[in-house]
């Protein structure tokens, strides 16, 4: 089974940026939509934003539209999130995730089969 690795978390103050990444073992999800979820202490996971499998496409949660921005690289098995902007509500642990299927575009963590083991993002104030 496909192993997701994501890397690139860290400390970072409000207003700075990080780039996460994430990266995967075989190429078997370069025709599946990958996407970014976090999960903040105490809270749901939610979504952060979806990049289809061409990379065309993306789409953001409200919440970090405008801040945020995902990439791939399927040479690479590769998808990227650059963050800016950062405030203090995006600390949270973020995980990448890739789609049960092949060929859609979906938005609920349900549809979403392969998880890495997540990177913290902490934004201090």
């Amino acid at each position: 089974q496909v192993q997701l690795v994501e890397s690139g978390g860290g400390l970072v103050q409000a207003g700075g940026s990080l780039r996460l990444s994430c990266v995967a073992s075989d190429s078997s999800l370069s025709s599946r939509t990958m996407a970014w979820f976090r999960q903040a202490p105490g809270k749901e996971r939610e979504f952060v934003g979806l990049i289809t499998w061409t990379g065309k496409s993306t789409y953001y949660a409200d919440s970090v539209k405008g801040r945020f921005a995902l990439s791939r690289d399927n040479a690479k098995n590769t998808v990227h999130l650059e963050m800016n902007s950062l405030k203090s509500e995006d600390t949270a642990v973020y995980y990448c995730a890739g789609d049960r299927e092949e060929l859609r575009l979906v938005i609920s963590a349900d549809a979403y089969e392969y998880w890495g083991q997540g990177t913290q993002v902490t934004v201090s104030a």
